[in-house]
């Protein structure tokens, strides 16, 4: 099969899941064409990224001149799908968040876009997230190009998802995936029940050699670390608040915040402001294996969002044996069970978030190692990417044959 891959940017320090299911779909003899509407500029920071960025094709690389090109060029050679597609452009852009020249950028995107797929012999184009990605692919099927799917993450999902026509965009698809049971049931609200049928749970997957470095034990300094980007949603001011609380209790700790984002200056401020900077880190966007060493390094993983699907992070903090403290929000529950592989706390709840912290700070390193190895074994039973590439590669054969019928 030769199957291509539509993200909004790639690769990202954050999309390292996107890149573990290429690869293992190529493992597996799928022939896989990376696309990507811009690039990421934040720095790639892991090789593996950089061999990637040398493999993806980028949309935006020409600026407007080349899609202006593309325009014309599919107004001369295919101008009623043009005019279809220009009608669906306009029909998204009603009650859309973001105004008709967005739209109409897209359409040309799509434009550049569909004769690479030609030209590749591409039998089929998956996009992840279900934002303008999934509306640049739903326009290059409508342009002339192969059928599509998308994956649905979360995010999108919970926010506005009308705005973004995400049910428009189901019920035009192939299919659509959902990475977790809660994420499939919002997407059963938005589409009539005979659409159901499309919505399939396919897991983000974790590679066998991630594994590797979990034989190291149980960190010992009472440490924990947030992992994610700073922003309202990973709820990282509430998890500031808690520390707050840990201190004027007297509890020893560190806390590190690896990553970086908009909300940066604002948590540091409070920091400040609660005299936590001896006790506070934050890194910076940093590489996938630092990533891997200040879990390591720290006892557990604490992620206290107020809104998720299924965070990876999660997946490879318990894979690396170590527990995780998690809230009752979106799919998280569905992977972390309070008292076996964690502990879970309400989204919001501060008093609760410290309670927990502190539970995770003075338990024994015989009680963080039997959660961390029960850990490990869940999420290896549940997220073995080969296992999820190998359902992914059921529906493109079954998508491409349902087309080629």
């Amino acid at each position: 099969m030769r199957i291509a891959y539509l993200v909004n940017q790639y690769p990202s320090v954050s999309h390292t899941f996107i890149r573990r299911e290429i690869l293992a779909l190529e493992r597996r003899g799928v022939e896989i064409m990376r696309i990507a509407l811009r690039e990421w500029n934040a720095g790639l920071m892991d090789a593996e990224n950089q061999l990637e960025r040398k493999r993806t094709c980028f949309v935006l690389h020409g600026g407007t001149l080349a899609l202006m090109i593309a325009l014309v060029r599919m107004l001369l050679t295919r101008p009623v799908r043009l005019l279809r597609a220009l009608a669906v452009a306009f029909r998204m852009s009603r009650r859309s968040a973001r105004p008709l020249p967005v739209h109409l950028a897209y359409l040309a995107e799509a434009c550049r876009i569909q004769p690479w797929l030609h030209a590749a012999g591409i039998e089929h184009l998956h996009a992840h997230f279900g934002t303008n990605s999934a509306e640049v692919a739903m326009l290059v099927h409508i342009l002339g190009g192969p059928h599509w799917s998308f994956t649905v993450h979360g995010t999108e999902l919970l926010e506005h998802p009308r705005l973004i026509g995400l049910a428009e965009k189901v019920r035009n698809c192939a299919f659509v995936v959902a990475i977790s049971s809660y994420g499939r049931s919002q997407l059963y609200r938005l589409v009539e029940h005979q659409l159901w049928r499309k919505v399939q749970l396919v897991h983000c997957g974790l590679e066998p050699s991630f594994y590797a470095a979990a034989n190291s034990p149980v960190a010992t300094a009472r440490r924990l670390v947030c992992v994610g980007r700073l922003s309202e949603e990973k709820g990282q001011l509430l998890l500031v608040q808690a520390a707050q609380q840990l201190a004027a209790q007297g509890v020893e700790f560190e806390l590190v915040l690896a990553g970086d984002g908009e909300l940066r200056a604002d948590i540091e401020a409070v920091a400040k402001h609660c005299s936590l900077q001896a006790r506070m880190r934050i890194t910076g966007w940093i590489s996938g294996e630092q990533v891997r060493d200040e879990i390591l390094a720290a006892r557990s993983l604490v992620l206290p969002s107020f809104s998720e699907g299924l965070p990876i992070v999660i997946m490879e903090a318990m894979a690396l044996k170590r527990p995780v403290i998690g809230t009752y929000v979106g799919g998280i529950p569905e992977l972390v069970r309070p008292g076996e592989d964690g502990w879970l706390v309400p989204a919001g709840d501060v008093g609760a978030l410290t309670d927990v912290m502190r539970a995770c700070l003075e338990a024994s390193v015989e009680t963080l190692a039997r959660m961390g190895a029960t850990a490990q074994k869940r999420v290896h039973e549940r997220h073995n990417v080969d296992t999820e590439a190998a359902k992914l590669c059921k529906l493109f054969r079954a998508a491409i044959e349902g087309a080629h019928a």
